[in-house]
């Protein structure tokens, strides 16, 4: 049977596969037949993640990416051992709720240099000779509060919002090469993180913000799927999109 999001013969990179959408996006990469390579800090959890990988041949990277400077070079010596990379998703992220009066520089400083700049220097790593396959996909996590409003996030959402517009660049930069780049918009996320923000408010803030979402709240796979199709044979031509997965939250 045909299957368009077969990843057979593939390599694809996941970064925060340790929990949450990451491990889930490289859960499913691999019943699609990819090998994968697990990024993220903690390596208790990469094994955790890699337990639960099908197929063989998977590697795991304990990688702190809030040290942008080494991205590029990581990533050169990393193709080297694994071969070159068909797809890369960049599942990492920071999260900090802090409304505008409490917000200090560092803090927007932090949010920004783990969303954004490792993003790009991913990117910039992943179009290296030798790095990145010709049709290659690379695929950024955005995220609904990067395209509407909210209070108390402001950090967050400006670097939500720029990876939309840093995907729409990348994709016009790197099209000659032959690499796609797009994004996915998730809405709330039934993820730790996810978790984390439904407990910092009241029961009914909860409540209305749930309600939002037309379809309920979604699941890491939810996400999963997403990336997957962008990354299959399916998003052959989709390039500089943001692929918004929100059950309905941005339809109001």
């Amino acid at each position: 049977m045909l299957n368009p999001m077969d990843m057979t013969g593939r390599t694809i990179l996941v970064t925060g596969a340790s929990s949450g959408i990451g491990r889930a996006t490289a859960e499913l990469l691999s019943r699609l037949g990819a090998r994968l390579v697990l990024v993220g800090r903690d390596a208790e959890r990469l094994a955790q993640t890699h337990a639960q990988l099908d197929g063989c041949g998977h590697r795991v990277e304990q990688m702190d990416l809030s040290a942008v400077d080494g991205i590029v070079t990581w990533l050169k010596t990393l193709a080297a051992a694994t071969g070159a990379l068909h797809g890369l998703v960049h599942c990492a992220g920071v999260h900090k709720l802090k409304p505008l009066r409490a917000l200090k520089p560092q803090t927007v400083e932090e949010v920004m240099r783990v969303n954004v700049g490792a993003a790009v220097e991913l990117a910039k790593g992943f179009c290296q000779k030798e790095v990145g396959v010709r049709g290659g996909s690379i695929v950024l996590l955005s995220s609904v509060t990067g395209l509407v409003g909210q209070a108390g996030i402001a950090a967050y959402a400006a670097s939500k919002g720029a990876i939309v517009a840093l995907t729409k660049a990348l994709a016009v930069e790197l099209a000659r090469e032959g690499i796609r780049v797009n994004s996915i918009a998730p809405g709330v996320v039934k993820t730790r993180m996810g978790e984390r923000l439904l407990e910092s408010l009241t029961a009914e803030q909860g409540a209305a913000l749930e309600a939002m979402h037309l379809l309920g709240l979604g699941t890491p796979l939810d996400v999963a799927y997403a990336a997957a199709f962008l990354l299959g044979d399916t998003g052959r031509w989709i390039t500089g999109t943001t692929l918004v997965v929100d059950g309905g939250y941005t339809a109001h």
